[in-house]
């Protein structure tokens, strides 16, 4: 039973599990390459270079049979039964299939061994040495150079460099002709480089343009418009047309423009219009307004935009067409503006990175471009409507009235009230202050930030009118109603300082500064505070941070040379006043200044030049004038001195000091009978001047002739008068004086009188200065010369006569006596 159940191996019937495992492909076995035949022979031919013997190629290993482990020489079945690939059959060979192993080829298959990298075939043979002297390398290296002038002209005309950027387009035109020369003569013609000429000519005939020189450009243009081979040469015309308006030659400009426009196809909408816009402009300028009209109402109607809106209303203007103006101003307030409004950069809510975000872009590069672009579409309006508003109604008023409410039913709400303050401002300009105040209080009513604006107005035009409680009122109500406004705190801050508070001032202009930094009023108000402060360091910071701001403004140069001359730093005010003399050459007040600095530094020069300059273009001031004489009389050229002595006796000549200069220039220069006729008409002018008659006294007494005796007792008689009103006006003072400590109403007329006295002496020129009244006094001609001691003169021949006292003790009459 046990039996039963046992299983033995099949001796013959079943196949052995383990059989197959020592048989192995005979190609593999080595031990009998040496009686291979086939293998023998190939190794002594092709020495190792031929394939190896696989089943892959017929006629090699597969046309002999192979070889068992056991040495017998039977054929191999396959797996299925079928023979192996290459085998023989019935002593036919079985053609190859096409099978190739992945990765290999047939060339590959002919090598030596197994190499798939290559490694075998050494280093890769060097690269081919370019030849310099060939003549396509030439080309190549010449049309580099080409481009690189180009490219080098273009950025010295983009740094401003013109005339460099000229010379390397003149530079890269030599070079490209030379390039064209040596193509042709080693190619055929169509193999020239169109495009490198065209850049070439292009780029010259543009830095012609910058340089203005016209002509060598229109010629360039003209070089690439009739060449046929440049296809798109003649849009080119339109910078022909470009040129000749800036020659003001309007009607080859319009022609030209005409040319290029017949030239661009309609698909080029934007580059017509712009052409077009051309067209329009061109003429304006020759007065041909409805031609003008015609062509930005076409613009208007194709693709409106503000410039042509603006510009077919002042056509409407020029041709005084009312009603068309009208319907013109509403289509440039319809131009859609394409702008995102204020709206985007509020965030909906506290999002941390949205409101990062729109931090970012709320100054980026691209809102710059948006509020430009609505700051000039809202000077554009604000123009239109300025220009239009006295025209297109009975009245400025109504005109003005009409705009506002087109305005307001636009998506430019906020520019009415600007137009309301603008109507307000002309009032000012037609001096109908009334209406202005009437205009402007009617924003009082209105949102913070107009009822600001208008209060800042109303408290201008009533501090310019010296109200400044009206004044003070608006201003409080301006910084009331926008805190943030610098104007409104600037204005604040001048009713403070006409009210002497020069620190509160202060307060208000840096407060306004803190607003707006670029508040240039606010920064000057500011260091004329610190200079009525006496804090003049603190003043000259400010004017100096404004002259960084207003670099050309005179009014702030001045206020810098002005402190520096009272820190006694001449040398730095003359310095100031210089640059001051170049923004303002003709400033007659600035170059005596010059001249009074150079004269304390004791540079008489300098002085001169400087009070010279500026008596040329004011020849009426008086201190001017003074100086100038006295210097040629410092120079003994008494002669040049009577020229602008005699100038201030035509501008004062109630006063005698100048004429006598006169006379006494007359006389130092060795004219002693123009000075004695001088003198002559001065006496007849001022009778009671002593100076005058000791002059007339000496000269008639040198010269020897009669009327001495005449002028001493004339001389005599204006002393003793003198004295008697000296006299007078003592007693009257005394009078008076008495008069107030006794109240009473005696010597008030005495004083009364003596003021009488007093102010007639007063009108006496050289009578200002006290005298000594002394009854004992003896009468002489003796004289102070008011240009000083002059060289002694050559004695003359004729007899020097005694001087007589005849009327010394002589009793006046009372027609003598002063009334």
């Amino acid at each position: 039973k046990m039996m039963h159940n046992v299983h033995l191996a099949p001796e013959v019937d079943e196949d052995d599990l383990y059989s197959g495992y020592n048989d192995y492909n005979p190609t593999f076995d080595t031990e009998d390459l040496e009686n291979d035949v086939a293998f023998q022979q190939a190794a002594r031919t092709s020495h190792g270079r031929r394939p190896p013997v696989t089943a892959k190629i017929p006629g090699t290993s597969a046309s002999r049979p192979l070889a068992t482990g056991f040495g017998s020489k039977a054929t191999l079945n396959s797996s299925m039964g079928r023979p192996m690939t290459g085998a023989i059959q019935d002593g036919v060979a079985r053609p190859m299939t096409a099978v190739h192993a992945a990765g290999y080829t047939k060339a590959a298959m002919r090598g030596s061994s197994f190499d798939p990298l290559g490694q075998a075939r050494g280093p890769a043979p060097p690269l081919e040495v370019k030849n310099a002297d060939s003549s396509e390398e030439k080309i190549r290296q010449l049309e580099k150079k080409v481009n690189e002038l180009v490219e080098e002209s273009c950025i010295a005309n983009s740094c401003g460099d013109l005339k460099l950027a000229l010379e390397k387009a003149k530079e890269a035109g030599r070079k490209e002709r030379l390039l064209v020369r040596q193509r042709e003569q080693i190619a055929a013609p169509e193999n020239i480089n169109l495009d490198l000429t065209y850049s070439v000519l292009f780029n010259l005939a543009s830095q012609y343009a910058a340089n203005e020189m016209y002509a060598e450009a229109l010629n360039t243009y003209q070089v690439i418009v009739k060449n046929k081979m440049f296809i798109n040469g003649g849009r080119l015309k339109v910078n022909m047309g470009n040129i000749y308006l800036k020659q003001r030659n309007y009607s080859k400009a319009i022609k030209f423009y005409r040319m290029a426009l017949d030239q661009i196809p309609s698909v080029h909408k934007e580059m017509r219009i712009k052409i077009m816009q051309n067209i329009g402009v061109a003429f304006i300028k020759t007065g041909q307004y409805v031609d003008a009209s015609s062509s930005f109402e076409h613009i208007m109607s194709m693709s409106p935009n503000l410039k042509a809106g603006f510009n077919l209303i002042l056509c409407y203007f020029a041709m005084g067409n009312s009603e068309q103006m009208k319907k013109a101003f509403q289509n440039l307030i319809a131009v859609p503006l394409e702008v995102d409004y204020d709206d985007k950069y509020i965030s909906p809510n506290d999002d941390p990175r949205m409101n990062l975000l729109i931090e970012a872009i709320k100054n980026d590069s691209l809102t710059q471009i948006e509020r430009e672009r609505k700051s000039m579409a809202e000077e554009y309006i604000m123009t239109a409507a300025k220009l239009i508003a006295p025209v297109i109604e009975t009245s400025f008023a109504v005109g003005y009235d009409w705009c506002v409410e087109a305005v307001k039913a636009s998506h430019y709400v906020e520019l009415a009230n600007d137009l309301e303050i603008n109507k307000a401002i002309t009032y000012l300009r037609q001096q109908d202050f009334n209406q202005a105040l009437e205009t402007l209080k009617m924003f009082e009513k209105k949102d913070s930030r107009v009822k600001s604006a208008a209060a800042t107005n109303l408290s201008f035009l009533y501090y310019l009118e010296n109200e400044l409680a009206q004044a003070t009122s608006y201003a409080d109500l301006a910084v009331n109603s926008d805190r943030y406004n610098p104007a409104a705190l600037t204005n604040k801050g001048n009713t403070v300082f006409a009210n002497g508070d020069y620190e509160k001032a202060a307060e208000f202009y840096k407060e306004a500064l803190r607003n707006d930094s670029s508040c240039t009023e606010a920064l000057y108000n500011l260091g004329l505070t610190y200079k009525k402060l006496n804090r003049i360091d603190e003043a000259l910071d400010c004017f100096q941070k404004l002259h960084a701001i207003l670099r050309d403004s005179a009014q702030v140069i001045h206020q810098i040379a002005q402190i520096y001359e009272i820190m006694e730093d001449p040398n730095q005010a003359i310095e100031w006043l210089l640059q001051l003399i170049s923004v303002v050459p003709t400033d007659p007040h600035i170059l005596s200044k010059l001249g009074k600095l150079y004269d304390n530094e004791g540079d008489k020069s300098q002085a001169f030049h400087y009070y010279y300059e500026s008596y040329r273009y004011f020849p009426s001031n008086i201190e001017v004038i003074e100086w100038l004489g006295a210097y040629y009389i410092d120079t003994q050229f008494c002669e040049k001195a009577i020229e602008y002595f005699e100038r201030a006796a035509l501008i004062l000549p109630t006063q005698v000091k100048w004429q006598l200069m006169v006379a006494s220039c007359y006389r130092r220069s060795g004219n002693y009978q123009k000075a004695l006729e001088k003198y002559k008409v001065i006496h007849r002018k001022f009778p009671e001047n002593a100076e005058c008659l000791r002059f007339l006294v000496r000269l008639c007494t040198d010269m020897g002739l009669k009327e001495v005796q005449e002028y001493m007792t004339k001389l005599k008689k204006v002393e003793k008068l003198k004295e008697i009103r000296e006299q007078r006006i003592k007693s009257g003072r005394d009078g008076s004086g008495r008069s107030r400590r006794e109240g009473s109403a005696g010597g008030d007329s005495g004083g009364t009188k003596g003021e009488r006295l007093s102010a007639k002496l007063k009108a006496f020129p050289g009578t200002s200065e006290p005298y000594e009244s002394s009854s004992s006094k003896e009468i002489g001609a003796s004289y102070i010369d008011p240009l000083g001691p002059q060289a002694e003169r050559p004695k003359t021949a004729a007899r020097k006569r005694p001087e007589e006292d005849d009327f010394a003790d002589e009793e006046l009459g009372e027609d003598l006596l002063p009334e």
